[in-house]
């Protein structure tokens, strides 16, 4: 009758359900719902996932692997400049990757700067014009390259890939318009939002037409010379550090604190390293207006109005004016209300448990769409994954986001996993919080006249816990990134001061500074070595 040969055979309301697995399916998308309210019907596709970005091809692609049928459905709204871009979402094509791509090409001129001191005739003076124009060409050359493996993998895997808009008519049903597709009303049993923010305008006056956000910077076709960035977060200060890198003058304006959220200590070294290399800072200023005062020697002139905590009047004119004050949900328009989703006041956030469930049972949202989860692509990668394998497979696993590690690429990289020291102090008490650190001065460094002589390295403890826990752990030096990315699993499994103690270093390296520790900051000693860790 079934054709079920396994025990147990499961009806509801005489219609065959299947086995446990499928039972078990079915509470987890919230089709069980469904079948017992008798309004379970069949669908165009098992899964329909909105948002072409890294979360949202992590889950369609996992789901597929499961034999799923799938849907993905993707489209981005030209920015007030009119740029647009493929599918991969904001890290593939206005973020991550391009970023880490300039922020080399800054790197590179230090290279050059130093290749005489290694033996190489090398004279960066005859070749100090950086062209922009080419990196500009490379880079993009390289995004639509990543854009044509996405839709070349979709296509392998079977998945449907669909250039538009997709918006939720009901919470099986999603509409599609815009883009390349035709418009048409697609159904499934379950749907993934995983459209991801774009750049906050923040209502300036003139923004939109006399500003550019990080959607336009990596393709801007001229250098964008004399520069204003606008905010305080690691967008603002990575921009400004490769901006600067590749001859452009930078200002950056500061309404509060550099790098909120982030250990403070480390936002101050990076500011100092960032001001020995040229950037400036405005503090304690917000932009009131932005105005376009036309041509002018060295191109476009933009004049912008500010104001500082105390009243006084900012005036500042500028070649390009770059916002980075925090990015806002794709929440608008998509149809959440229709059938509905509840969101954050505050931020517009859609909001999840810890199974990445909305209020909807089939209803699902990821990455950085999702309250309370962390705007990383690594984040939203995982959870999609692993929603994908909770939904269609016995696996339970979903993301803990207690150690996530992380790198702000400013041109002296920092790297961080854990609890910033401010943090620690909050939770556990001062008194309950031991740091010990240490600078230390790369071997790279010794020979030429690099700008990363400075770095600086700490841990934070619980002194309550035997041989110290490790709580966080702090790294401002080239390639913190790679540094970061292995002790993360370190504090994840629960490392000690103790355990880096006996940790054997890699010598000659920068991350051996975490065998070596003898300084705790309460004995009020001297950290500063500046010297090859040895």
């Amino acid at each position: 009758m079934t054709n079920q040969r396994t025990v147990p055979n499961i009806f509801i309301d005489g219609g065959h359900v299947g086995g446990y697995t499928n039972l078990y399916q079915a509470q987890q998308t919230g089709r069980l719902n469904d079948i017992l309210a008798g309004t379970a019907g069949t669908y165009d596709y098992d899964l329909i996932v909105i948002g072409g970005g890294s979360g949202g091809l992590a889950a369609a692609q996992e789901a597929a692997a499961q034999g799923k049928k799938v849907a993905i459905c993707d489209y981005v709204q030209p920015t007030p400049l009119g740029n647009k871009w493929g599918i991969g979402g904001t890290c593939v094509n206005v973020g991550c990757i391009p970023k880490k791509l300039m922020h080399r090409a800054g790197l590179i001129g230090h290279d050059i700067t130093d290749a005489p001191f290694y033996g190489w005739n090398v004279n960066k003076e005859e070749n100090e014009e950086h062209n922009w124009n080419q990196l500009v060409i490379n880079v993009q050359e390289h995004i639509k390259s990543l854009n044509w493996m996405y839709r070349k993998d979709l296509k392998k895997q079977g998945i449907e890939y669909i250039n538009g808009m997709g918006k939720i008519v009901d919470k099986h049903k999603v509409r599609i318009s815009g883009g390349e597709d035709k418009a048409q009303d697609i159904t499934g049993e379950t749907i993934i939002i995983a459209v991801g923010g774009r750049p906050n305008y923040a209502d300036i006056p003139g923004a939109k037409e006399n500003a550019i956000t990080s959607d336009d910077l990596f393709s801007l076709p001229n250098p964008p010379r004399k520069t204003l960035i606008v905010g305080a977060g690691y967008i603002a200060l990575e921009s400004a550090g490769f901006l600067q890198e590749l001859g452009n003058e930078c200002t950056v304006m500061v309404r509060s604190v550099l790098l909120r959220g982030f250990d403070q200590q480390m936002a101050g070294k990076i500011e100092e390293q960032m001001i020995e290399s040229g950037v400036k800072f405005v503090k304690n200023c917000t932009v009131v207006k932005i105005v376009s005062e036309g041509g002018g020697e060295g191109g476009k002139q933009i004049r912008v109005d500010g104001l500082y905590e105390n009243g006084e009047e900012f005036t500042g004119t500028y070649n390009t004016v770059l916002l980075a004050i925090g990015r806002n949900p794709n929440t608008e328009g998509i149809g959440l209300e229709r059938v509905g989703i509840k969101v954050h006041q505050g931020t517009g956030k859609i909001l999840v448990d810890d199974f990445d469930r909305t209020n909807v049972p089939n209803i699902y949202a990821i990455g950085d769409v999702a309250y309370g989860r962390a705007e990383l692509t690594p984040v939203a990668i995982l959870a999609g994954k692993l929603l994908a394998r909770r939904l269609y497979t016995f696996d339970t696993d979903h993301p803990t986001y207690r150690f996530i590690p992380t790198t702000v690429f400013t041109p002296l990289e920092y790297g961080c996993v854990g609890d910033s020291e401010e943090r620690a102090k909050e939770t556990y008490g001062e008194d309950n919080i031991e740091v010990f650190h240490s600078g230390f001065s790369p071997l790279e460094s010794k020979l030429g006249r690099r700008f990363d002589w400075r770095c600086y390295a700490k841990i934070v403890c619980l002194k309550e816990e035997d041989k110290m826990k490790v709580l966080g752990l702090h790294v401002l030096a080239p390639n913190a990134g790679e540094i970061t990315q292995g002790f993360a699993l370190a504090l994840k499994l629960g490392a000690t001061k103790q355990d880096f103690d006996l940790l054997f270093g890699i010598h000659p390296t920068n991350a051996q500074v975490f065998t070596k520790f003898e300084v705790a900051k309460s004995s009020g000693k001297d950290a500063e070595i500046m010297r090859c860790c040895s």
